[in-house]
């Protein structure tokens, strides 16, 4: 059932809405309840490219063995979100997921390997094909978030 409610044209304003309690929900119970528990999800810590300061977002996430995968839809606004823009700017982050936080360094997928991603990701969640078709004039981009290795 809730994987259908992400492609219905009303979800994406009442989620949105939702994104502030979403992130405090996140942080109360370090990452174990986050995106209000409708579909496997994690909080991403990245730095403002620009403030360089910390910024936390809960993202829905598809599992290929260790690596989460994560797409940066914004609800198929006209603009990435700004956490896809401090990736690219740094791809060191922070995934707090299952009350562990692990450092993670992220890399954008292209070609073949997205292209097979995308078809995980809308399997798990539907509403991304909404997305798409709403910022048809970009592409949604796919980043991989691989967990650090301890030297």
């Amino acid at each position: 059932m809730w994987r259908a409610v992400g492609a219905w044209p009303g979800f994406t304003p009442v989620a949105r809405s939702l994104v502030s309690v979403d992130r405090r929900l996140g942080r109360l119970t370090r990452g174990r309840v986050v995106a209000l528990g409708m579909a496997p999800s994690l909080m991403l810590t990245t730095t403002g490219r620009r403030s360089g300061q910390p910024r936390s977002n809960p993202l829905q996430y598809v599992r290929e063995g260790d690596d989460l995968i994560v797409i940066a839809s914004n609800w198929g606004g006209t603009n990435d979100p700004g956490w896809a823009w401090n990736l690219s700017a740094d791809p060191r982050a922070r995934v707090l997921l299952g009350g562990r936080e692990v450092p993670v360094t992220a890399h954008e997928c292209e070609g073949a390997d997205r292209d097979r991603l995308w078809l995980l990701i809308v399997d798990q969640w539907p509403g991304y094909q909404a997305y798409k078709t709403r910022a048809s004039h970009r592409k949604l981009r796919i980043f991989r978030l691989t967990p650090d290795r301890p030297a």
